[in-house]
This record gives structure tokens, sequence and C-alpha cells, in this order.
């Protein structure tokens, strides 16, 4: 016979010996969290590749050249980059390691963009990434448009001109972002012409030829408060031969030299003495088979508009040309022997621009670049910013304006 206090010391024994069961079971199976050596167990082990997409997910500012995607210990399967919204297809490629992707393409400013890419690790699991992101906008970055363009030929007198599409106030860091470097080993320095136009000019002409060499590292630089540059790009050119004529307005005649040897003497007529021709060292900026001329647009309101001026070669922004011209006076030619223009420099000409005559030959001969110097004219000497015609800036001057 069992009585109560027996039941219940025997009820306290059997609790007792499955608590100790199941602190034996709790200590042997041990946490389901805890790390797992992988031996035995059900659970998969995930990718070791790593995928990095440059634009953060969320991001606005993006970089419109830098875009892409990296992976480690892995290699890209897939990347896909659409035009957010739109779904528009980005063109892009993996690299031959895998390793990378670049879209073909400098990427829009001011747009939304989807990145969506996978990899596989060497054991072939699959890693996957996504972003969506905006790259910077018109409104907050700055580009700099320059001249010479990429694989030029150009006169001994070209230097590498900037403008830019904003102001800039942190002019020390978009200089140090842009260099400028010849195989002449010329020393070559930046000035400011005020806060939108950087020059790049060595303290004597180029080296004919010599090739020069522009680094353009702006993406990213800050120009302003708020204002970031976009470009990215290394630009070169070729210093050609050396020309270099000089006007003599009191003989109305000019010389051609061409690496230290005179090749012509050209008779040419200069501006009036109502209407002078500046003096100093102008480059050629531009080259035009015929082009129009309407005095309004310089200030001569209605004295002239000729639609179909012959081979027309730019010296100044302001608007003096060295050109053809057809309609002098036929009976009393001024070439050579007194001035007629409204300050540019004229060279016999036939209408259609077709014959053989100096200014032809002229145009034929000039590269952009090449230099025409003025002299014995009773103008002025031209501004240095106006048009590219820094060398009538002393070098001392020159490197003052120099933000590096």
């Amino acid at each position: 016979m069992t009585t109560p206090d027996i039941a219940a010391r025997r009820a306290l024994v059997a609790c007792a010996a499955l608590m100790v069961g199941a602190l034996t079971l709790t200590a042997c199976g041990g946490d389901a969290g805890a790390g797992n050596d992988g031996k035995g167990g059900d659970s998969p082990k995930t990718s070791t590749a790593k995928i990095a997409i440059s634009a953060k997910d969320g991001s606005t500012g993006a970089s419109i050249n830098a875009t892409g995607v990296k992976v480690s210990d892995g290699k890209l399967t897939e990347v896909k980059m659409t035009v957010a919204g739109s779904g528009q297809a980005v063109p892009g490629a993996i690299s031959a390691d895998g390793h990378t992707w670049k879209p073909e393409r400098q990427l829009e400013r001011g747009t939304k963009y989807e990145i969506n890419a996978t990899a596989k690790d060497p054991e072939g699991r699959t890693a996957a990434a996504n972003s969506i992101f905006t790259t910077v906008s018109s409104a907050n970055s700055f580009i700099g448009t320059y001249t010479p363009d990429n694989g030029a030929t150009v006169g001994v007198g070209m230097p590498v001109s900037f403008t830019f599409d904003k102001s800039i106030t942190d002019k020390k860091a978009v200089q140090s972002h842009i260099t400028v470097n010849t195989s002449s080993g010329q020393q070559v320095v930046g000035h400011w012409f005020g806060d939108r136009r950087l020059d790049f000019r060595p303290q004597e002409y180029w080296k004919a030829g010599s090739k020069v060499t522009m680094n353009i590292d702006l993406d990213g630089v800050q120009g302003a408060q708020g204002v970031y540059g976009v470009q990215k790009k290394t630009v070169s050119f070729t210093v050609g031969r050396s020309q270099v004529s000089t006007v003599d307005a009191n003989t109305q005649t000019m010389t051609v030299v061409r690496d230290g040897q005179t090749i012509k003497s050209v008779p040419i007529s200069a501006g009036s003495p109502e209407h002078t021709t500046y003096n100093g060292q102008m480059v050629i900026s531009e080259k035009f088979t015929q082009t129009r001329m309407n005095g309004s647009t310089v200030g001569f309101g209605g004295e002239y508009d000729i639609p179909d001026v012959p081979h027309a070669m730019r010296l100044t922004t302001s608007g003096t040309f060295i050109h053809g011209n057809y309609w002098y006076n036929k009976g009393n030619p001024p070439f050579g022997r007194s001035g007629t223009s409204h300050g540019c420099v004229g060279l016999a000409d036939v209408q259609g621009a077709q014959g053989a005559t100096s200014a032809k030959w002229f145009y034929d001969n000039t590269l952009i670049g090449d230099v025409v110097i003025v002299k014995n004219s009773p103008d002025t000497t031209v501004a240095p910013d106006n048009g590219l015609n820094g060398w009538n800036m002393q070098w001392s001057a020159w490197t003052a304006g120099s933000a590096v």
C-alpha cells in the first residue's frame, strides 16, 4: 500500500529525472543559431562572390563617367542597366576576365538609372545586387568646352582653351585637375580670364612637330558651391609646321614665314583710317570657305552685309578676320596700297571662292592655330582674351593669373 507521502516523493523523483534528461538533451544539441561547421548539417552555404556597384542604391549626384560594377571572389554572369521608369536599356559589356562591367557610353546628367547584377563564386553559387540611383544634375554640375579637338593638327600659336558653362569659384581645384604636357618639354602654365575661361600655353610658341596631351580629370571636382565637374578624358593634338605671317599696315603687305623661311609676300588691304586694325599677335581660330559678314553684329550698323565672304579666317572674338575681298574697286585695287576695310585684313579674291587668288593660296596654306601678327597700325594692341590671343600678355603676367 502506497501512502500519499510516498506517492508524492516518487512523483518528485520522476520530475527531477525528466528535468535532468531535458538538460542533457539541450547540452548535447547545442544552440541552433551557433556556428555550424557544415559537417552533416542541412544549412546551404552562401556565395562568396561580392558584387560592388559604384553608384550606391538611392544615391543622387552619381558620376556620369565612373559608374560600373565590380566583383571579387567570383565572376559576373549578367548585368542589366536601364533608365529607371522607361526601361530603356543601357548597353554595356562584361570584361574578358568577368570581374568588371561598364556602360559603353557616358551617362546622361540628371537621369535615374537601375542596375541589376548577378555573379557566381568558384563553387557556382549565385550572388546578386542592385542599385537605383540618379546622376548629377545639370544644375549641380559644370562642363568645359575646349579647343583644340582630340587628334587635331594645329599651328604653333594654338593655346589650350577651356570655357566653362558655370562660374568657377574654386579655380585652384579645377586647374589642378587639368594638366597639359608637351613632348618638347616646354613648361605649360594656365591663366584664368575671369571665372569661366582657362587657357594654357608655354612661354614661347609650341615647338613645331611636338605632341601636346591634356588630361582632364574633373569628374567629381567641386568648382563652386554645390557644383561638380563631370568630365574625365585624355585629349592630344599635334603641332604642325611653324607658320607666322606678319602684316605691315604701313606697306599694306603680309610676309609669310614658314619654319624660319619667307615663302611668300602678299599684298593686303588692312583697316581704313576710320576703322583701323588691331596690332599684335592673333591666332587663327576658325576657317570658313565662305561666310556671311553683317556689320550690325559687330557694332557697325548697316554699313555692310555680305552673304558670301570667301576664305574667311577668324582672328578675334570681336569680329576681326583675314579674308578674301571680291567687291573691291577693280579700277583701283587697294591691295598693297591702302587700307579700306572695317578693321579686317583683306586679300584679293573672287566671288564663289574658286579662283587661284592670293586669298585662296593663304587659306589653303593655313592651319587653325597659325599666327598672324599686325604691326604699324594706329590702333591699340588686341586684348589677350579677345580670341585666342594670350601671346600678347607678358609671361610674368600670364603666370600671375594661374591658380596653382
